[in-house]
């Protein structure tokens, strides 16, 4: 299988340290999405991360992807079967991309070079960033006292939940959300330590 994506995307990292979790081979082909025509000949919306099978087949979309490749191998099961659990794990998942979203069409606001300062609206930038508050306000609620997002075991939702934390401090540094909401630091903290997200971490 072949990943096409970016060191640098949140959304590649989830996939990334999915397939690391799964112990699952891949090549990486990195890819500019901005300037390049490599996605476009796989994925016709031009977005990473999009997996190509080894017929040509492209899956893209990252949530497609990693329900995906759980498929793949019974090593290091990371979403439920079915049931409540399965839509908590999905759930949490759509929380951590949101809150990337969010983050993202801000952080394109601010620093897209295909505008002009002048064009540039504060005004939607901090409309994404509320949204970036409010999921992370959300996070720390669901969360609560818990070892992991989704009950007792470690699943997709706290690799999610990792990516989006880790995505604030790649490209927000300046934000605390630690002193706020020291439950996220400390499950933060406990998956920077696992092998795939020291792997996976965007480049300084």
């Amino acid at each position: 299988m072949k990943l096409i994506g970016s060191l640098t995307s949140p959304y590649v990292r989830k996939v990334r340290i999915v397939m690391a979790e799964k112990k699952l081979d891949f090549k990486l082909e990195l890819a500019d999405v901005w300037g390049g025509d490599e996605v476009l000949e796989s994925n016709p919306l031009g977005k990473v991360p999009c997996l190509v099978m080894e017929g040509g087949e492209a899956v893209f979309d990252s949530r497609v992807i990693v329900e995906y490749l759980d498929t793949l191998s019974p090593v290091g099961k990371l979403l439920p079967g079915s049931g409540r659990e399965r839509v908590e794990v999905r759930t949490w998942e759509a929380l951590a991309d949101g809150l990337l979203d969010a983050s993202l069409l801000a952080r394109m606001e601010a620093h897209w070079n295909g505008r002009s300062a002048e064009q540039r609206s504060q005004a939607w930038i901090d409309r994404q960033m509320g949204r970036v508050r409010e999921a992370l306000k959300a996070m720390s609620r669901g969360l609560g006292e818990s070892a992991y997002c989704a009950g007792t075991h470690f699943s997709l939702a706290d690799i999610a939940v990792g990516c989006a934390l880790g995505y604030i401090d790649f490209r927000f540094g300046h934000m605390d959300w630690r002193t706020p909401y020291p439950n996220l630091h400390r499950l933060h903290d406990k998956l920077s330590a696992r092998q795939s997200f020291i792997d996976t971490a965007p480049p300084a």
